[in-house]
């Protein structure tokens, strides 16, 4: 199954801490209940990305590995 998204961040390349950075801004600017699909290629999104999630009222909805490339799907939340 496919996960729906209503806006993707490309971080590829980007090394720590820019793509959680990035992650920030893009949630800040979207509304509550939009989803958000991050591409990364840092190692250290993995542990950091849905580290940022528990800390906030937002929803890591999935997360997954596709050989050097990291998924992840957040719900922003209010």
């Amino acid at each position: 199954m496919t996960q729906v998204y209503d806006v993707l961040l490309q971080v590829h390349g980007l090394r720590c801490p820019m793509p959680l950075l990035k992650t920030k801004q893009a949630l800040s600017s979207m509304n509550s209940g939009q989803v958000l699909k991050i591409e990364a290629t840092d190692a250290g999104s993995w542990r950091d990305i849905p580290a940022f999630v528990d800390l906030t009222n937002h929803e890591l909805l999935n997360q997954e590995q596709n050989d050097e490339q990291f998924i992840f799907y957040i719900l922003k939340g209010n």
